[in-house]
This record gives C-alpha cells, structure tokens and sequence, in this order.
C-alpha cells in the first residue's frame, strides 16, 4: 500500500473514531455543592420503558418538584441546571424525558400507543419512583406548556401523591389560546407595518378559527409572545450537543422524538382541552403566567382556572413575562416557591 493510500485510510478511520466519539460521549450532570447534596443523571425503566431522569439539589432534605417539560417532546435536560439553578438552593428538582422524548426516545421502539393517558400513567410511576428513591411521602408537580396538560391531568387522577399542583404556561382551551395570540400579534404586525406577516396571517385564520390550526410560532416569538426578559432557551442541534446531559445521538433522538410526539398529542389536545375534562382539583394548585405569553395565553388560562373548582388556588399573573416567567423572573419564582412551601 503507497504512502498516500495509508494517509487517505488513516484519516478516514481517524473521522470515524471521532465521529463515533462525538454520537456517543458520556454525559452527565455536573456536581453540586451543598451540605447533602444530588446530582444525578440516569436512565431507570419505568411502566414499560427507558425513562431518562436528572434529580439535583444542594440538599436532599428540602422538597422535592417533578418538573413536567413542555413541546410535546421538548425536553429541558440540556439547560434546566443553567435555568433552574437558584430553586436548587432551596428544592431538590427531578426533570425526566418523557416518553418517545430527548434521552427518552429509543430508535426501534414502537410508539404506536403513545397517548397524553400513557404520558399520565408514566408521570404517576415516576412520581413512585422518586418518592421511593428519596423518601419522601409527596412531591410538589410542577408542569410547564404542554406539561401541564399531564400534569392537571396527573392531579387530578392522584392528589394524594402531590403536595400541590403548579401549572407553568397553563394549557387550557386551545381554540381560545390560538385566537389571544393571533389577535395580538396580528395588532403587532400591522403596526410594524410588516406586510408579510400580516399576510401570513390573514392566510391561517380560519384554520386557527376552527380550531385546526397553531399561530406561527416563528411570528408568535418576533413579537415578544415567547420571553421577554431573556433569550428562548436554547434547544438547538449544537446548544445540545455541547451540554454535559446530551451528546450528539441524543441531540438525534430528541429532533425524532419531538417531531413524531407532537404529530400525535398535538392533535389530542387540541381535540380534548383541559376545561372539557377538569372541573375539579382536590390538592393546592397555582398557575403561573406571564402576561405577555402567546404560546399558552394567560387569558385562557384564567378562564380555565376560575371553572376549576378547589379549596386552595392561586392564580400568580407575572407583568413583564411571556411563556417562561419561571426563568424570565426566576429570583421572584425562587422567593414565592419558598414562602409558599418552606416559610
């Protein structure tokens, strides 16, 4: 074999091996410092399948949340230590990929039977699971965006498990929430005098009429429907490729996952709104929305929480925030959780 060959051979396995390297690294979360601390990142099967689950917290005796993420399929894994890092001063915080999601997704399982009631008996089991692992006899859930679907859905079935119920970008009547945020933004479109948005939007509003369609989520996010306060947080191919709890095949799975889950359970709820199936909460639950949030309005979900029925309830508006007022205000979210659940 000539000396170019060898070279055109050598490099090629060299770009192998590292591509291999890059698909497969190792990740993990990263340590914490704290007098009892966790910092765990592990793959448990759960009700049937692999279920990826993140658990940090500077001490394993303060309460615990179940953050439930939103999409479907848009797991917080890549960023939740970076946006989540002052509740871990005073919560132990668990984030899972749910089913068919991110680490949760496996290339040749079948997801023909993916449903929002699989999604809810999984979040149940994981509730078991965490309150087993770290001895706790209830958790606080917390869901955000399409989150709370199963998240109202999975206090309402069990109460008992949960400490309280806290609904982040609470979804309610999409019909309803789709309409706000057209209605908003097409005001904005037409005084920015952007004649190709206000196009586009002409072309969707009978389909989102109809309840048959979503706002443009790229128009939705121009005019300040999504954060305000900070960045979007950052899903993108290399954002998770680079984060210590993904690798690049994970990066993979999560744009697989998240495109086949919100083909089924967008529909779904959008053919079953939370006010059709709840009326009543029997534990402590709160939402929490920005004002300016057009992915989830805030005025559906008042609607949708004033015809819920419950002894406890808070309805927490957040003035200058859109769809994440847990992280656009993340200090003032820190202060309330802790008057709420620890003063």
């Amino acid at each position: 074999m000539n000396k170019m060959k060898k070279t055109g051979l050598w490099l090629g396995i060299t770009t192998l091996t590292l591509s291999l390297a890059v698909l497969h690294f190792p990740t993990w979360t990263p340590k914490i410092k704290g007098t009892n601390p966790i910092h765990v990142l592990e793959q448990v099967k759960i009700n049937g399948t692999g279920h990826e689950i993140m658990i940090r917290g500077q001490d394993l005796d303060n309460p615990v949340i179940l953050y439930l993420h939103g999409g479907p399929g848009a797991s917080e894994l890549p960023y939740a230590k970076k946006v989540q890092d002052l509740l871990e001063s005073q919560f132990t915080i668990v984030n899972y990929d749910q089913r068919a999601s991110g680490k949760s997704y496996h290339f040749f399982e079948d997801y023909s039977n993916l449903s929002a009631n699989l999604l809810v008996e999984d979040a149940l089991a994981v509730t078991d699971y965490i309150t087993q692992r770290l001895g706790k006899k209830k958790v606080i859930l917390m869901g955000h965006s399409y989150g709370t679907y199963i998240g109202t859905l999975a206090a309402h079935r069990a109460p008992d498990k949960y400490e309280a119920y806290i609904g982040i970008g609470q979804m309610a009547d999409t019909q309803q929430s789709e309409m706000d945020g057209w209605n908003y933004v097409m005001e904005q479109a037409q005084l920015a005098d952007n004649h190709e948005d206000v196009d586009q939007l002409e072309q969707i509003y009978e389909p989102i009429k109809q309840g048959q369609a979503f706002t443009p989520r790229d128009i939705v996010k121009r005019y300040g429907g999504t954060s305000r306060l900070m960045d979007s947080p950052d899903t993108s191919f290399l954002g998770m490729t680079f984060s210590h709890e993904y690798n690049m095949l994970d990066a993979i799975r999560y744009n697989k996952g998240i495109i086949y889950s919100q083909e089924i359970l967008i529909s779904e709820a959008m053919s079953r709104p939370l006010p059709s199936l709840i009326t009543k909460l029997d534990l402590p639950f709160y939402f929490v929305m920005g004002d300016y949030d057009l992915m989830t309005s805030s005025h559906a979900a008042k609607v949708f929480f004033d015809q819920i029925e419950g002894n406890q309830k808070q309805f927490i508006a957040y003035n200058n925030s859109a769809h994440y007022p847990h992280y656009e205000e993340k200090q003032r979210f820190l202060d309330w959780m802790v008057d709420t659940f620890i003063k």
